[in-house]
């Protein structure tokens, strides 16, 4: 960086300074200063085609062109001490700037919206603008979440003339396009400070007209009026209708969504989401990306009933996490976006899949000796995870997980047998409450070897059955291989409880069970409600509580084969499935 002393002419400020663009500050508070030393700390410049731009020092050049005009002095023969840095770094500049300003005199809130959303534009990351201006990154992402591209222009300029607050103006962001115009609307009407009539509602007023009572107005619906069974309240001209029924309204409101949500996917739409009701889309969380290129469409749903479609983007962390993963590149050597699918379900929920479902092949087992013995002869070939001889430890990622299959009733039946079989061959069970030791004492292993030869074959089989049960590996193909070949009545053996219930998190895949339990009606009736009310209808029409009671409902999961509800997304038991399918159908 090099000091210079620079013409006042040759000066001017830069676009990025972050108080460009606002009226000439006040400098009433370092003129005399000014006046009887000159401008003694450097203003921050960079070269540009003609002269240099200020990037921090606003206020002094103001205050230095007052005294040069007092004094009638040219601009040309007056010289400011300049700190002179490279050109070209907007993103820096513009952060040398906001820290000058930030250490001076705070900004207003509009200010540090903008600044962090430029910023972002640039190319800083959350985390970045966080550290270089010493705040938390969770008052970043509420910045960014005002998302003031998307403000009306007289809000902004409302609040620049302190004709609102800055409550004010968060709340005005959370108001939907047509609210907010409303609202501007109700503001021009006031006649000035002192009027005392209704005008735009502030503070309290403005929350409660956001968020408390709220009208459906009949515009916002999706679906023919004439299927609205409930009265339309009008006002006194009847321009403006609104539907006295609301649960009336999202019912049919919903169906129509869902229908929405079909017709997108039916467009191409990688993926169509409904959003919870009254949940905001924020674009800055997502990237653009075209519909040939697998871009995303989100229906946003206003607790108002407005109905906006968000179709173009994509989640940020699918993009970060196609870049971890992809290896590689093309022929020019530019690394390709990688293909994995996102998971559609959690981890815990898989883990509970594929501990029931692993319970319901070894019970299945017991009665499949001749499946049993070649499954045995696949682990002394190949070897697995477990041949040690080790048991299958059935660790649960969560104690309702380990409560679940413990209760289950194919665990149950592997249980009494294992019993059975401890009188069989007079043995006491292991450490672990096993058959298997896998602990090499060859004492042990010549005493049930000895004990084996005076049984008759069919009781020995029985024994092999029960330890490859035992030794069965879990979230493996050769189980998704076994349950293929056993064909299990899985409703004999498992029901949905709430374990199960409460690790289903995907909101697609939640409402796809509920058409699977309740019909197809009522899942689109209820799209846009959250989870856990979609869950508590699953679990009454499953206990036949205030609903038709539905009997053996096996969801996709946990079938033989298992399939996830969306296609696009990956469930690791099918996975398991896909990787030795064609060894067993010759697909």
């Amino acid at each position: 960086m090099d000091l210079q002393h620079i013409p006042l002419s040759n000066l001017k400020v830069a676009t990025v300074n972050v108080r460009h663009g606002r009226k000439p500050p006040d400098v009433s508070d370092i003129l005399p200063s000014i006046r009887a030393r000159g401008v003694l700390q450097p203003l921050l410049v960079r070269p540009v085609e003609e002269g240099f731009e200020i990037i921090a020092g606003r206020r002094r050049y103001f205050a230095a062109s007052k005294v040069a005009e007092e004094q009638g002095a040219a601009p040309d023969e007056v010289l400011l001490p300049c700190a002179v840095t490279a050109t070209g770094d907007d993103t820096g500049a513009m952060e040398a700037s906001l820290i000058e300003n930030v250490a001076r005199q705070p900004m207003d809130e509009l200010q540090e919206y903008e600044a962090f959303a430029k910023l972002l534009k640039q190319g800083r990351k959350v985390e970045e603008i966080a550290a270089t201006f010493g705040v938390t990154e969770l008052r970043v992402k509420q910045r960014l979440a005002i998302a003031i591209a998307s403000l009306h222009p007289k809000i902004k300029e409302a609040f620049r003339a302190g004709t609102i607050e800055g409550e004010d103006l968060r709340l005005l962001t959370s108001a939907t396009r047509s609210q907010q115009k409303e609202w501007v609307e109700a503001l021009a009407t006031e006649a000035g400070p002192d009027d005392d009539g209704e005008g735009a509602p502030r503070g309290f007023r403005l929350k409660r007209w956001l968020f408390g009572g709220e009208q459906i107005a009949t515009k916002v619906a999706l679906f023919p009026l004439a299927n609205y069974p409930g009265n339309i309240v009008t006002d006194l001209f009847g321009d403006v209708g609104y539907f006295s029924d609301h649960d009336a309204f999202w019912g049919l409101q919903n169906t129509a969504i869902a229908q929405l949500r079909d017709d997108l996917t039916g467009k191409g739409w990688q993926q169509a989401t409904v959003m919870e009701r009254g949940s905001r889309f924020h674009d800055w969380q997502y990237d653009e990306v075209a519909l040939e290129d697998g871009g995303h469409a989100f229906i946003e749903v206003g607790s108002n009933g407005e109905i906006e479609v968000h179709a173009g983007y994509r989640d940020r962390d699918e993009r970060d996490a196609d870049d971890g993963e992809a290896q590689g590149g093309n022929a020019t050597g530019t690394p390709e976006r990688s293909t994995i699918a996102k998971a559609e379900l959690t981890k815990a929920a898989e883990n509970y899949l594929a501990l029931h479902r692993h319970a319901i092949v070894r019970a299945e087992l017991l009665s499949r000796p001749g499946i049993a013995l070649r499954l045995a002869v696949a682990h002394i070939v190949a070897g697995s995870p477990l041949w040690s001889v080790r048991p299958e430890p059935q660790r649960a990622d969560k104690e309702a997980i380990a409560e679940s299959v413990a209760a289950g009733r194919a665990q149950a039946a592997f249980e009494t047998e294992r019993t059975a079989i401890f009188e069989l061959v007079d043995l006491e069970p292991s450490h672990y409450g096993t058959l298997t030791r896998g602990n090499a004492d060859a004492y042990r292993g010549a005493a049930v070897l000895a004990r084996l030869l005076t049984l008759p074959d069919e009781q020995v089989l029985r024994v092999l059955t029960l330890l490859m049960a035992e030794t069965l590996c879990a979230r493996s193909s050769l189980v998704e291989a076994a349950g293929f070949l056993v064909a299990p009545d899985v409703a004999r053996w498992w029901a949905a409880d709430d374990a199960f219930l409460d690790l289903v998190r995907d909101r697609g895949a939640v409402n796809a069970m509920l058409a699977d339990v309740a019909g197809a009606d009522t899942a689109a009736a209820n799209v846009s409600e959250t989870t856990k009310v979609q869950r508590k209808i699953i679990r009454d029409c499953l206990n036949g509580e205030g609903r038709d009671k539905t009997e053996g409902w096996v969801p996709r999961y946990m079938a033989f084969p298992p399939h996830a509800y969306d296609a696009a997304k990956t469930l690791q038991a099918a996975s398991d499935w896909e990787a030795v399918k064609d060894l067993f159908t010759g697909a």
